[in-house]
């Protein structure tokens, strides 16, 4: 017996579909009709264009394309682009790289050496003044610089002390007792008559704002919200639902033109290969293939064979030729230069002949008397 089955989701009911009001149905029909009878010629025109420019496009336009555009760019890369390039570049390594390399290696870098050996004692010589006169002289300047700024320091700050306590008796105290016993009361009382104005100002824009808000609720609000409710919204409900309806007619429209199209397109391509094709491919096979084949076997297939063996005889005739001209180069060679030296034979470490190593022996050149 089978396991009860777990955590299985219950199917899903679709959602029952709202019912339909009058209007929505008295209308449906008419546009339906009115809509199909106007979209199934655009639909067809349509569809036409669409095979017309899918087989022109094929056929016309994207060979035309190519042969405007891709090509000659193509060709201009790889016969005129490419080779000047490599030109160019061929060209710049002899003029400028090969100088350059030669310029580095034999001019400045022997210059550079000798600069560089002759920096290295300028500046053995600095440092040996650096440290024997110019850090000696720097020490004592630094003491004397020392004991000024100490004395100085002294000076700057006693003046500083009385300058200080000069300041907080003149100024400082008599600037806190006005600020406690005048500017404070005057800051509370001024404060205090703000508070005031502005509680005043509060409470008269309130009121203000009280009247206005009723008044244009009145006035604005109460006739917006019932022309809003009265009269838009039936309204629209209704172009709603002629809109609704004229897009669902549009949509079954297109569709039912769509099969329309698509057999009358049929039909069309039934005639054409009817009319066109199958006569066209009826003569091929019956009547170009074979005279094909004839033309092939009796002049073409000859005319290859003959041009083949001019070919070969061709062929056979230039390297005989070739063969002579080598001769002849080589009996001018030796009658003006002489017979070339032959190579001396080299010993070598293996024995020769009869005295080659065996296994049945331990004997070797190295150990031969």
């Amino acid at each position: 017996m089978d396991a009860p089955r777990k955590f299985e989701k219950p199917p899903v009911r679709p959602s029952p579909q709202p019912p339909e009001g009058c209007l929505a149905v008295a209308i449906r029909i008419p546009v339906r009709i009115v809509v199909l009878v106007l979209v199934v010629p655009v639909r067809l025109v349509r569809d036409g264009l669409v095979v017309g420019g899918r087989f022109l496009y094929r056929t016309v336009l994207r060979p035309l394309a190519r042969a405007v555009f891709v090509w000659p760019w193509v060709a201009l890369w790889r016969y005129v682009v490419v080779p000047l390039a490599k030109a160019l570049g061929l060209l710049a390594n002899l003029l400028v790289v090969v100088p350059l390399v030669w310029l580095y290696r034999y001019v400045l870098t022997p210059v550079g050496h000798g600069l560089a050996r002759a920096a290295r004692q300028i500046g053995s010589g600095l440092a040996w003044v650096y440290a024997r006169v110019l850090t000696p002289v720097g020490h004592a300047c630094a003491w004397v610089l020392n004991g000024l700024a100490a004395g100085v320091a002294w000076i700057v700050g006693g003046l500083a002390a009385g300058v200080a306590w000069l300041g907080r008796y003149l100024l400082v105290v008599p600037a806190g007792w006005l600020y406690a016993w005048v500017l404070t009361p005057i800051g509370h009382a001024v404060a205090w008559c703000g508070r005031g104005l502005v509680w005043l100002v509060r409470a008269v824009g309130t009121g203000v704002g009280f009247v206005l808000y009723w008044a244009a609720r009145i006035l604005l609000v109460l006739p917006a919200i019932g022309l809003w409710r009265w009269v838009l919204t039936p309204v629209g409900r209704v172009l709603a639902v002629i809109g609704r309806e004229v897009g669902d007619a549009l949509g079954h429209a297109w569709r039912i033109a769509g099969h329309i199209s698509l057999a009358v397109g049929r039909v069309l391509g039934t005639l054409f290969r009817w009319i066109f094709v199958e006569p066209v491919s009826w003569v091929y096979r019956t009547v170009l293939t074979p005279v094909g084949h004839v033309v092939r076997d009796l002049v073409l297939r000859p005319a290859a064979e003959a041009a083949r063996a001019v070919g070969r005889v061709t062929r056979q005739v230039l390297a005989a030729a070739r063969e002579s001209a080598r001769q002849a180069r080589a009996d001018f060679r030796r009658m003006v230069f002489g017979e070339p030296r032959q190579p001396e034979p080299v010993e070598r470490r293996e024995p020769m002949g009869d005295e080659t190593r065996t296994l049945g022996r331990s004997t070797t050149v190295l150990t031969k008397d």
